[in-house]
Formats: structure tokens, sequence, C-alpha cells
């Protein structure tokens, strides 16, 4: 999903900050955004907390069994900033690895991050619709939850330049339904 994120966000004039593990992997995946004719300044970081230090936006493009690890590693350097959750709690998910059944991957993510700005979106999008001609020409909807007026409107400016329609469907708790949603696909 991140690449298919990165490659959307290279079409124009962002300056993306591609974040892994596997420096071979960031090295590959932006040779190819490269060679795509990107518009964005691309970069690629190994190191979680410097590549979020540098970014105004953080997209958790990872799933959620492993976003604990990486909101200890940046949670210093995400305050104030937009942090946007992609992920979805399976049905397993929801029996084990969260407080309640009444909470969302992006709840969480905000009960971690308490002072940055969650939003939750993409979340309801596979990886191929970024590939398809209708996506890219504006004719998929995506839906956005979140609590921060600022961090929604960035959001939404992002979604347009990637291709997508965003569309504001409520408050953070609104994602408990979106990561439902998804699991009906």
């Amino acid at each position: 999903m991140g690449s298919a994120i990165a490659k959307s966000l290279s079409k124009s004039n962002h300056r993306l900050i591609l974040m892994g593990q596997d420096e071979e992997i960031l090295d590959a995946l932006k040779l190819k955004l490269v060679e795509s004719e990107a518009k964005a300044e691309i970069e690629s970081n190994n190191c979680a907390k410097e590549a979020c230090w540098e970014a105004d936006v953080i997209i958790m493009a990872t799933p959620y069994e492993l976003e604990k690890e990486i909101i200890e590693r940046i949670k210093d350097v995400a305050v104030g900033k937009v942090v946007i959750s992609i992920s979805n709690l399976s049905i397993r998910d929801y029996k084990a690895s969260v407080a309640s059944p009444e909470t969302s991957a992006a709840e969480e993510l905000q009960r971690l991050l308490p002072y940055s700005k969650v939003v939750k979106t993409f979340n309801t999008v596979f990886a191929r619709d970024f590939m398809t001609s209708t996506i890219i020409n504006g004719a998929g909807e995506v839906f956005i939850a979140g609590n921060n007026s600022d961090g929604l409107e960035t959001v939404s400016k992002l979604i347009l330049s990637a291709g997508f329609i965003p569309i504001i469907v409520g408050d953070l708790s609104v994602s408990r339904r979106l990561e439902m949603l998804q699991l009906h696909r």
C-alpha cells in the first residue's frame, strides 16, 4: 500500500520521504518512481525517527500489528504533525489486540500519539485501485475521518493530489465503520 500511495503522490509537486527498514527495497522504489517521471522530490531514509522528523505528514503504511514498534520510535517527532492511519483491524485484532471492541486502529493510533493529528483514510482503497486510470483521473472517492479540522484539510488536499475525491465522513470514531467496511469487501 505504501508503494502505491507513494506512486500516486509522486505525480504532484510534493517532497516524499520514503521510509522502510530495507534499504535495497527503498532504493528500488525510489528509482522506479523517478523513472516514472515523478514530479515530486523523492528521498529515502531507513530510520523512522529521522524520516518523520523531516515530514509534515506521516503516512503509517504498515500493518496494524507493527505500528506500536514504529510509534515508539517516532512519538517525540510526531508532535503536532498529521499522521494518517491506513490500517484496518481484523476480526482477530478486535479480539486480541485492542483494549475494547469499541475502538479502531486510528483511535488507537491517536491514543498512542495524543499530540498528533491522526486522520483515517485510504483504508477502503486497495493498492491496485491506485493503478487504474479511472482512479488516477479522479473517479475514486476516498473517505476521511478525523478530529482536527486542519488535519482533515491537509489530508483532503493530499488525496486530491493523488487523484482521488476526498469525502470527510466525520470524526475519528467513524473510522470504526470505515474499518468494518474493509472487512466486508
